[in-house]
């Protein structure tokens, strides 16, 4: 009875009086591209693709403490707690760049069978890490512990974000079909394809395992879209802002994040399992369209370039981390 007071509690409370605000820029070198970023928390490091390398930041202290280098088209990275080892999708290189957590270290570079590896996720329950490949529409599928490449799965279209349910199964968005499909994490098979209409461009993915929920945000209808897992109903769609590209879900506030490349985050909380209420349209960075969430500290951080007038034209030597923090 206490927890769930408890949680009536918080939800009361960031329906009704929790924004975020900015707390702090970090200044990160160089001038290369950026995508996804990844909270570790066991280390308490924050990884940021920027390019051909992935810088690393102590979370407690905001240093760049190291970087993994020599790369050749930096997505995403995932990690892997039980082996203590980090992997990277680098896009270009067809290939996955595998590190040690602690002395960031690179282990081993694995070559897959995959066309330009974006998305990257590790799945607790099968022990294996999962590339989604935009150019060959499928996902390599790689043994976290051998570090060989075991099989792949044809996923029917153009992969983005994908979460696990740390039961067997792992939820993938197709961008070209705006269609989402049920994958089979031990047998490597798509089980299931969940249509998103009204949802149209889904790029990023979060998954709500209490209330047996998908967040998926949409680029072409600026909207973000609920579905049910079971079922793949869709339950409710809301506004968000353009050029959508993640989002994360906050177990202990119900809130729901969307970072928007538009300069916007917009920022959502879950009134229950089927309704849902914009509380803050945060106003970010131009192009801070990823971002990752520390639960722990209620804060966001996204990465970005200062952008000319045009919004066109980054400004040199200005990538940086925007870190909001979580004030009620």
């Amino acid at each position: 009875m206490v927890l769930a007071l408890t949680g009536l509690f918080l939800g009361a409370m960031a329906q009704s009086t929790v924004q975020f605000t900015l707390d702090k820029k970090i200044p990160v070198p160089g001038n290369g591209g950026y995508d996804y970023i990844k909270i570790d928390t066991g280390s308490n490091h924050l990884f940021i693709s920027h390019g051909t390398n992935v810088t690393v930041i102590d979370m407690k202290t905001d240093a760049i403490i190291g970087s993994i280098d020599h790369m050749t088209g930096v997505h995403g990275i995932a990690i892997a707690p039980d082996f203590q080892k980090g992997f990277i999708s680098d896009g270009k290189a067809n290939a996955v760049v595998v590190f040690d957590l602690k002395s960031l270290k690179v282990i081993k570079t694995i070559p897959i069978s995959g066309k330009d590896p974006d998305a990257i996720m590790y799945d607790p329950y099968s022990k294996k890490v999962f590339t989604f490949n935009g150019d060959s529409q499928d996902a390599s599928v790689i043994d976290a512990s051998s570090l060989l490449q075991t099989g792949s799965v044809a996923l029917g279209g153009t992969p983005e974000f994908a979460v696990s349910d740390g039961a067997g199964k792992i939820y993938n968005n197709l961008e070209d079909k705006n269609r989402l499909n049920v994958i089979d994490a031990v047998k490597g098979t798509v089980v299931s394809t969940f249509p998103l209409e009204p949802c149209e461009g889904p790029t990023g993915l979060a998954i709500d395992l209490e209330h047996q929920r998908l967040y998926t945000v949409c680029r072409k209808n600026k909207g973000m879209t609920v579905l049910d897992i079971s079922s793949g109903r869709v339950i409710a769609t809301l506004p968000i802002g353009a050029g959508v590209d993640a989002v994360t879900y906050d177990v202990r506030t119900g809130l729901i994040i969307c970072s928007n490349g538009d300069g916007t985050a917009t920022i959502i909380h879950q009134d229950d399992a089927d309704h849902y209420s914009v509380i803050q349209t945060l106003n970010t960075q131009w192009k801070a369209k990823t971002h990752a969430f520390d639960p722990r500290t209620g804060k966001i951080y996204f990465s970005a370039f200062d952008m000319e007038a045009d919004n066109k034209t980054r400004v040199p030597d200005s990538f940086k981390v925007l870190v909001y923090k979580m004030n009620s």
